[in-house]
């Protein structure tokens, strides 16, 4: 076929003008996203019960889901966190669940246990993660003159208006946005304060200001009258509208009519908010903007981009801010690949011109990529791969191998010229003899990608992409390099070879003529590879030490070094969580964390502090309430970042030290996929019954663990002080009040008593009537009137006391129990873990175990273990079939122990853990490490076969297989030098994953060049 190829190179030149063509315009259609669309095995069951505490929270709400949800099929494990006023389960499934079917099963459990719930309780909401529900970025809308710290006011109202009616609609508009979710809202209220001293006089109650709103709000459509031939709709239309429509409704009272404003103070305020949002200290609205799966992440951002320049137009008062945009993670990507194609193509030119010294050369090799590169896009269109961080990171890896296969074909061809062959036998031969070699070493790169996929766990869906983007590279290059790059060699040397020809010659020496004669720079080369290559055969014995020793080095690499699920990441942005440890309303929670904002002197750059349950339908922020906050900060580099951090400690620190602060990522996707969210070491603390601990347990276990490991921050076990209201049942039965009165009565008190709601626009606006005291002290010194019209004092009715509980209750499938959750290196952990065993030893009335991120690694890293042991077997496998032999893949394999041993030693060095990058990068350097010695053997073979002797052919293989060798390692080993570096997100992930390809691939090529060769001596120099 080869040959037919070349005779017809203006058909092949239109086949590949076609492929390009259809490419490009294919190209435009693949959808650019974040991450893959898979659906993560993770579903959160949240419920919100205002006013409930979390003992009933616990007890009446979360403990019946738990309870239920247990015994939905599929669940791999089940926590929940009761907390006052909400609850939250999270169902985490088995990998490859369907997580459309796990959806209908929950709901079905949540519906048999709503039966054990209270009547007025809400349905529970089900959440469903996915990596396409992560915002692509969100939009804080703010005033531009507002003063920071500035309290929420009528206007701020109007701003919601508008956010929630023009920017979210506009928004929502797009066709690339699947969601516009938004949290920070602030609505208004139509208070109506009843006159009591005139209700009094008129023997009017609150129930008959209830009542006379319920019956004018009616609206009734649906009445048909008839006129003869003729029919009429009657429209009846008595709905309250406004606040001028609550102050004119009528009363009939014992014959007198009296209208509502004539009793009631009637009023239109901001209602309480029940969270506070700020942009750099502005008072702000926060939409998440949802992207849809098909959609191009370029052109969304481009779109909101649009409207958001429309808006700033429109509406020059207003500042619209983007934060936490994820796209930036992508655009990393895409300018990584687009510098690794550059340097690629550079690089590969650069190792031609230096060991060739032909510029037609370069050229061809250079074509090879973007025409391997159009092809494998091409393949992901037609198959449905888009491009995302995961695919785009394949083909990172690929380009450094796809000049591999042209690079091997080109120098055979050139050394079949040299043989003396006729250019078109030589081109068709050179590409033809090295075809079988270069196929297997395809396959033992793309081999050890298909455990990858198996690993378990969002990491192995995530690495399908990868695997595919690396595998379609490969191919598409190796059939440019059999069927594309022969037909141009021979085009560009024709006219040079016939000339050449003509003048007698097979070989000039000028290399301005363009030769095929080596260079002064390869002598040199060869020159250092007959002597150390010498020298290792006199030390065949020192060196088969060297490498057995490499054995047992593994494996004590892999004991000493630290295992973590994903690697050390600098970050310049994050979300910081305080729990103020105090029943503390939303309004002094914003005070506190604009202050810590304000005068930690923290260099940040942009704030979004979010204090108080949030508005959100998704579950895109963590639970919180009004007395815990959540603030994301960003910073221009890493070390403002921890600098910043380190400030804002303190600060809180110094100021409440009660509070409890974490640091979390700002929700990236590599910590979603990759990460477990758990901390490092999480003890779980049980009485011997299996349930909570008594809060004296808890604490004396947390002091006794501080004080064994003062170098750990043990956190405090933290409890919530709440004032109980518990009636007097013998006082409220002589004075003849009903526990339905006084609830309501106290609901009247506290402006909960909601009578209806006026729709207008997008939201609504409720109807209260009462007034709306929070104080204890005027809630207390109010009264309730009897049956008999006597009122009676709210203080003769209710107690007070004081109780101190925890303010979480956790439960899992083992029952309820309270986690101490540490953060600490490997050895403090297994020093822990120690001392908590020997501690729960001595005591019997408690019980404790243990899980976090340090089990998970360590389970992780096996994992990866376990595939690259399936993917070495996968090798040998195929090794065996290409050779016809046990012995010469064993040869080959032998190499990926030295360059194992290497690697980790390096990463133990350099102060880094074995994680699911580094592991990923030792899996990928074996199948990558191996393909020069694939084509050594197999050079080496065939110079047996013709009849050379060992020794000989040995030798004569090392010369010619050289400075392929060589030139294929630098090109990928240069390609890989752009990941070098690290300070952000995307280039700490990569970071160990280059760095093990890197240092396997030069430690591989001298093994590959000097070592392979000895082992093969030393089986086969008997035989």
């Amino acid at each position: 076929m080869i040959r037919y190829l070349i005779k017809r190179p203006v058909a092949v030149t239109m086949i590949v003008l076609a492929v390009i063509v259809v490419g490009i315009f294919g190209v435009k259609g693949i959808p650019v996203s974040l991450m893959p669309g898979i659906d993560i095995p993770q579903m959160t069951v949240q419920a919100d019960v205002p006013g409930y505490s979390v003992q009933e929270m616990e007890k009446r709400i979360v403990a019946p889901l738990r309870s239920q949800l247990a015994h939905v099929p599929g669940v791999k494990s089940i926590s929940s966190d009761s907390r006052m006023d909400m609850g939250s389960i999270i169902l985490k499934f088995v990998p490859g669940a369907d997580m459309t079917m796990m959806f209908i099963e929950v709901n079905e459990k949540i519906d048999m246990a709503m039966g054990s719930m209270p009547k007025d309780v809400s349905r529970p909401k089900v959440i469903k993660a996915s990596a396409t529900d992560i915002p692509a970025f969100y939009l804080d809308v703010a005033f531009k003159n507002e003063r920071n710290g500035e309290r929420s006011s009528t206007r701020f109202t109007q701003l919601s208006d508008f956010a929630r009616n023009v920017v979210c609609r506009r928004l929502e508009q797009l066709p690339q946005a699947a969601m516009v979710d938004m949290s920070g809202i602030a609505s208004s209220e139509i208070i109506c304060v009843p006159d009591e001293s005139r209700l009094a006089a008129l023997g009017m109650t609150v129930n008959n200001l209830q009542q006379a709103l319920a019956e004018n709000d009616i609206q009734i459509s649906a009445l048909t009258v008839a006129d003869g031939i003729y029919r009429y709709k009657v429209h009846f239309d008595s709905q309250v509208l406004n606040a001028d429509d609550v102050a004119n409704i009528y009363i009939n009272h014992e014959g007198r009519l009296i209208q509502m404003k004539d009793i009631c103070d009637v009023e239109v305020r901001t209602a309480a908010r029940k969270n506070i949002l700020r942009h750099n200290g502005r008072n702000c609205i926060t939409l998440a903007i949802i992207k849809q799966n098909s959609a191009r992440m370029d052109e969304l951002k481009e779109a909101v981009d649009g409207v958001i320049d429309d808006l700033n137009e429109n509406y020059p008062d207003i500042e619209f801010s983007i934060t936490r945009d994820q796209t930036e993670l992508l655009a990393y990507s895409i300018d990584n690949l687009e510098w690794n194609l550059l340097a690629a193509a550079f690089f590969t030119s650069l190792v031609l011109m230096l060991f060739m010294r032909r510029w037609r050369l370069a050229l061809l090799v250079a074509m090879s990529i973007p025409l391997s590169l159009i092809i494998t896009l091409l393949c992901f269109r037609i198959i449905g791969i888009s491009l995302n961080i995961i695919s785009l990171s394949g083909l990172i890896l690929g380009v450094g191998m796809i000049v591999d296969n042209s690079i091997i074909v080109i120098d055979n061809t050139i050394q079949k010229i040299r043989e003396g062959k006729k250019l078109t036998d030589a081109v068709a031969e050179g590409a033809q003899e090295v075809f079988t070699p270069m196929l297997s070493s395809v396959l033992t790169t793309c081999s050890v990608f298909l455990p990858l996929i198996f690993i378990g766990g969002m990491a192995g869906a995530m690495f399908f992409d990868q695997s595919m983007g690396i595998t379609i590279a490969l191919f598409a290059s190796l059939a440019v390099s059999i069927m594309v790059l022969p037909v141009y060699f021979k085009v560009l040397y024709t006219k040079v070879h016939n000339k050449k020809k003509g003048h007698g010659d097979t070989q000039i020496a000028n290399k301005d003529d363009d030769s095929y004669e080596q260079s002064k720079f390869n002598d040199i080369i060869h020159q250092w590879h007959e002597h150390t290559q010498g020298w290792m055969f006199k030390h065949r014995r020192l060196c088969m030490i060297a490498f057995l020793l490499c054995l047992p080095g593994v494996a004590l690499m892999y004991m000493l070094s630290e295992k973590r699920q994903i690697p050390e990441i600098s970050y310049t942005d994050a979300i910081m969580y305080v729990d103020w440890n105090a029943g503390i309303s939303v309004e002094e929670n914003d005070r506190r964390i604009t202050d810590a904002i304000a005068n930690s002197k923290a260099p940040i750059e942009s704030t979004t502090s979010m204090c108080g349950a949030q508005d959100f339908l998704l579950f895109h922020t963590r639970d919180i309430t009004s007395s815990e906050a959540l603030v994301y900060f960003k910073c221009r580099s890493a070390d403002d970042f921890n600098n910043a951090k380190r400030k804002l400690l303190q600060y809180i620190e110094s100021n409440n030290p009660e509070a409890s602060v974490e640091f979390a990522p700002s929700g990236n996707l590599f910590d979603l996929i990759f990460s477990s969210g758990e901390p490092d070491l999480r003890l779980m603390i049980q009485d011997r019954t299996g349930h909570r601990p008594q809060l004296s347990q808890a604490m004396q276990f947390t002091d006794s663990l501080r004080k064994a490991f003062p170098e750990v921050v043990v956190p405090p076990v933290v409890t919530e002080a709440n004032l109980a209201l518990v009636a007097d049942v013998e006082q409220m039965t002589m004075y003849g009040i009903s526990f339905t009165e006084m609830s309501n009565r106290l609901r009247q008190i506290a402006g909960a008593n909601e009578v209806l709601r006026i729709n207008q626009g997008a939201g609504d606006v409720p109807v209260i009537v009462g007034r709306s005291e929070t104080d204890r002290d005027k809630i207390l010194s109010s009264t309730i009137r009897n049956w008999e019209g006597v009122e009676i004092p709210l203080s003769m009715l209710l107690k007070e006391s004081m109780q101190n509980e925890y303010k979480h209750f956790y439960g899992a499938e083992g029952g309820e129990y309270y986690p101490i959750e540490i953060k600490a290196d490997g050895k403090q952990v297994r020093q822990i873990l120690k001392f908590a065993n020997a501690y729960e030893q001595r005591h019997d009335d408690i019980r404790i175990t243990a899980n976090g991120d340090y089990f998970t690694s360590q389970q992780t890293v096996i994992g990866l273990v376990w595939v690259l042991t399936v993917a070495l077997l996968l090798l040998f496998f195929i090794l065996a079939a290409q050779f016809e032999s046990m012995i010469q893949p064993t040869i080959i394999l032998s190499e990926i122990a030295v360059d194992v041993f290497i690697v980790l030693l390096v990463l133990r060095v350099l102060g880094m853990s074995i994680d699911i990058m580094s592991m990923t990068g030792i899996i990928v350097m074996s199948g990558i490490v191996i393909n020069d010695s694939i084509l050594k053997i197999d050079t080496i073979n065939r110079h047996r076969h013709n009849g050379l002797p060992l020794m000989d052919a040995i030798e004569k293989a090392g010369k010619e297989r050289l400075m392929p060798i060589i030139m294929t390692s630098l090109t990928t080993i240069f390609s890989l030098l752009p990941f070098m570096s690290r300070g952000s997100i995307g280039a700490d992930m990569q970071f160990p994953l280059s760095l093990a390809i890197l240092i396997g691939m030069v430690v591989g090529t001298l093994v590959s060049i000097f070592f392979v060769p000895i082992v093969y001596y030393s089986i086969y120099k008997n035989k």
